[in-house]
């Protein structure tokens, strides 16, 4: 499996041939219009991985909980899902004493400390939920970045990148070579070094 990139773009029919190996419970229903994808970022504020354009617009998958309905989907529940990757650093910081090192000194009071956190959290890349706690970067100009299963700053690769995730996680999985290197998604990447 040749690794996505911008030599190597997911194209329409790779991304039916994804959304094939989904199981008999997952609808897919028709794909997104490029003014859907369009209302969606505006509407949230973020501009999905061509990749993740791309697959949307090839098909919706809906049916179970752990999809994002894009389309149709609660306001409350895609805010949350948009939510998840920063709410748990902060509950981290809170809980469990976890401060990023190139933040300033941690302030000594909790409440502070979280304050300081949302300002850096703030600043930092959106992932956007593609299944369940598995995230892909939000950038329109970065093509083959990693998908992360996200879960407080519990967070690791699930595939090197769209196409190696959806195999991973639905099809037949393909071995990752051993020096394979992952792109780097700023501040996330701290997590899995």
């Amino acid at each position: 499996m040749t690794p996505i990139s911008s030599e190597n773009p997911m194209t329409s029919e790779n991304a039916q041939a994804l959304l094939a190996m989904l199981s008999t419970g997952v609808e897919v229903k028709r794909g997104m219009s490029e003014r859907e994808l369009d209302h969606v970022e505006e509407r949230w504020g973020f501009c999905f991985a061509p990749e993740h354009r791309v697959l949307l617009g090839a098909g919706l998958p809906t049916g179970s909980r752990r999809w994002p309905d894009w389309r149709d989907g609660a306001p409350e529940d895609l805010a949350a899902r948009l939510a998840w990757p920063v709410d748990g650093v902060l509950f981290d910081v809170e809980h469990n004493g976890f401060w990023h090192p190139d933040w300033e000194p941690r302030p000594a009071g909790t409440q502070d400390a979280l304050d300081a956190a949302r300002t850096y959290l703030a600043k930092v890349p959106v992932m956007v939920p593609i299944y369940s706690h598995r995230y892909l970067l939000a950038d329109p100009d970065r093509t083959g970045t990693p998908v992360l299963s996200m879960h407080q700053t519990d967070i690791i690769y699930y595939g090197t990148d769209l196409a190696d995730y959806f195999h991973h996680e639905f099809g037949r999985p393909v071995p990752t070579p051993e020096d394979h290197q992952y792109a780097t998604i700023p501040f996330w990447s701290y997590f899995l070094d």
